[in-house]
């Protein structure tokens, strides 16, 4: 017969380790919960989601889920290199702020003052536009990415296979007249390509770089960040690509048309592969991997790509056009539920992404997919609606947590 005391010191000896296993357990729950709610947007169409969560640890969870290539049926790999559209604003932001900081530019310069009125001719508002207004979108230039023109040429039936455009090709589209100002500057927000590509030319002409390098020499090689790029601008390994696709609706067909090349890959989808975004430059050209981007806006959180001063003034937010959205400068607060995440969000032809902060928690998440939604409406599956209508960022709140 066993003594108790022994019996007692056996029994505790058991819990520790039911407990231990538990334990390990747990973070293998907690990520196959999250990958049950990412595969939910596989189910919407999307071929593949790549994500990564930081903490002030690092990195603490990296995974892509689905498909890179819908022919081959090869699987999506987090170290591939996926657009992130808009979230390049937060990039050339930052390289802005840095030079209010220097004293090298001022946020109440406006953009003709400082590029000339050559550069900007007939291009509405832009030379009474401040830099402050580009930067919250408060300008009220009409951006390029809404002309109808230019979305022919950019993502439809016009695109110039193997074309790279110039840095401001974009401008030319609203020298026509046809698209009038949103509104007074400083009176209203509508949200502007034009306005970053603005920005763009005035990061060059205050520095007499390129605004390319400037984003490297100032925010990307201080962090080590080599797998964050701008396609047409810098060189891209391609075997580092997954393929790209856009939503084929109703609405995507009426405003680009159908190109020929462009081939249809499923009821929902076409594979626009053989685009590039150097059109977008510094309104959208960025690829990125989801580990680089997810560091990217743990340090810009944590001071350490711009002053606490500087992102202050970058988390000035204001109202928009989306009741669960505020923008700042290079920055925006958008609710998802019960969830808040401040960084940024980007949709471009053939790729979506979402990069941010939980507001009041230290977690990270950054995550892309080889999907575009735009011009598509509604019914096209977006990584905004996703993270909406799921629990993706409450799962990868739980898992950062357990790691």
């Amino acid at each position: 017969m066993i003594p108790a005391a022994l019996r007692a010191r056996i029994l505790r000896g058991v819990m520790v380790c039911l407990a231990c296993g538990l334990a390990q357990r747990l973070p293998a729950d907690e990520a196959s919960r999250l990958r049950a709610e990412l595969s939910r947007g596989l189910q919407q169409g999307l071929p593949s989601i790549s994500i990564a969560i930081a903490t002030k640890r690092g990195v603490v969870f990296s995974e892509a889920i689905g498909q890179r290539d819908l022919a081959t049926h090869a699987a999506a790999d987090p170290g591939e290199l996926y657009g992130i559209g808009s979230i390049t604003k937060t990039f050339v932001a930052c390289v802005i702020e840095q030079l209010v900081d220097e004293g090298r530019l001022s946020l109440d310069a406006k953009a003709g003052d400082l590029l000339g009125s050559e550069a900007i001719a007939a291009v509405p508002n832009a030379d009474r536009a401040t830099v402050l207004e580009l930067l919250n979108h408060t300008s009220g230039v009409p951006s390029w990415e809404f002309d109808r023109d230019w979305i022919r040429h950019g993502r439809g039936a016009a695109f110039e296979i193997g074309h790279f455009w110039g840095k401001a090709d974009t401008l030319d589209y609203l020298r026509h007249g046809r698209d009038p100002p949103a509104n007074e500057p400083g009176k209203g927000y509508a949200y502007s390509n034009t306005n970053y590509t603005l920005l763009g030319l005035i990061i060059e002409k205050v520095t007499g770089h390129e605004a390319v390098s400037e984003v490297h020499r100032r925010v990307l090689d201080p962090l080590g960040l080599s797998d964050i790029r701008f396609e047409g601008f810098e060189p891209i390994d391609a075997r580092r690509l997954p393929s790209r696709y856009q939503f084929f609706t109703a609405e995507y067909r009426r405003a680009a048309g159908v190109h020929p090349l462009f081939n249809r890959v499923s009821p929902a989808l076409i594979d626009v592969s053989r685009s590039n975004l150097s059109v977008e430059w510094t309104a959208g050209a960025m690829l990125a991997t989801m580990r680089d981007l997810a560091l990217f806006m743990r340090a810009l959180r944590d001071g350490r790509v711009v002053s606490r001063t500087a992102l202050g003034r970058m988390q000035t937010f204001g109202a928009t056009d989306d009741p669960d959205e505020e923008m700042g400068q290079g920055l925006a607060r958008d609710r998802y539920g019960a969830e808040t995440l401040i960084g940024y969000s980007g949709n471009v032809f053939g790729f979506g992404a979402v990069a941010g902060w939980v507001q009041g928690d230290d977690v990270v998440i950054a995550l892309a997919t080889n999907a575009g939604a735009m011009h598509a409406g509604e019914s096209a599956c977006t990584l905004e609606k996703l993270l909406k209508r799921t629990g993706i960022i409450r799962a990868a709140r739980s898992l950062a947590k357990k790691l």
